[in-house]
């Protein structure tokens, strides 16, 4: 079947939560040796939230940036019962079955723009990736990027997707422009954006899209409690893609006149 290869792991010891967000993220060692950082489906935006991570992470690794391995990270019934905290024994209730998990980077700091020089190419493609898939976490209060090994490693894209929260209009959605996009932290840098838009075109063909889509689990597309079937949600997210693609112009052009605004 035309899906990822992405690995299956079962978490063994939940280490510590991560508490800069409200989704209450968690480092946690797996059966396969490996620490990840886990978004649970039983967290604020629940499902939702993994289809944006996975989908958005999956995009921005096969337009050739640099993602943590994501895995599904699947929680026993057991797993947890001895939490001591109330919250985090209520959440990881909540997340029995398949969740999501990243490869944690040892080490890794947050990017800070005061510090980090990147090049034009790389801004202009981050901000082109976070207005394609509406994005919203991508601002100075929050860059959701690391540096780790001197090299720049994008993260955190639950936010992303914002039109699956009411699935109205997504057609609308797909064709209209992302007015957040004035605050990305790498608005200021974006010099080709237009150069980026034709590399990223003709990297994002239907079939590498649908690859992606394809490898979203029936668990969470059945758990959101929409109207439809697997199969319908799953054309709706790949049409939605391959219609934004084709009117990226729009979007790339109201980057540009933010930037404009900026400089």
């Amino acid at each position: 079947m035309n899906k990822l290869d992405l690995r299956l792991v079962h978490v063994m010891q939940y280490k510590m939560p991560l508490r800069e967000g409200g989704s209450l993220p968690a480092l946690a060692l797996a059966d396969d040796g490996f620490t990840y950082v886990v978004k649970f489906r039983g967290a604020g935006q629940r499902e939702k939230a993994l289809l944006a991570e996975l989908l958005g992470g999956e995009i921005a690794r096969l337009l050739g940036f640099k993602v943590p391995e994501l895995v599904f990270a699947r929680l026993d019934p057991a797993f947890g019962q001895t939490e001591g905290d109330e919250e985090i024994q209520d959440l990881l209730k909540s997340s029995q079955g398949l969740n999501l998990g990243l490869h944690f980077l040892s080490a890794a700091v947050n990017f800070d723009p005061a510090a980090v020089s990147v090049s034009a190419e790389l801004a202009s493609g981050i901000v082109w990736l976070d207005a394609f898939i509406t994005n919203v976490d991508r601002s100075f209060r929050n860059t959701n990027m690391l540096m780790w090994h001197r090299e720049l490693w994008l993260i955190d894209h639950g936010a992303s997707f914002i039109f699956h929260h009411t699935w109205d209009n997504w057609e609308k959605h797909a064709k209209g422009p992302f007015p957040l996009i004035k605050d990305h932290v790498l608005l200021p840098g974006a010099e080709k954006l237009e150069e980026v838009d034709a590399a990223f075109k003709q990297t994002l063909s239907p079939e590498s899209l649908w690859r992606i889509v394809n490898s979203l689990p029936e668990e969470w597309l059945e758990a959101m409690g929409e109207p439809g079937t697997v199969e319908i949600w799953k054309q709706v997210y790949l049409d939605f893609l391959l219609l934004r693609l084709k009117h990226s112009e729009t979007f790339v052009t109201q980057a540009q006149d933010a930037r404009k605004a900026l400089v």
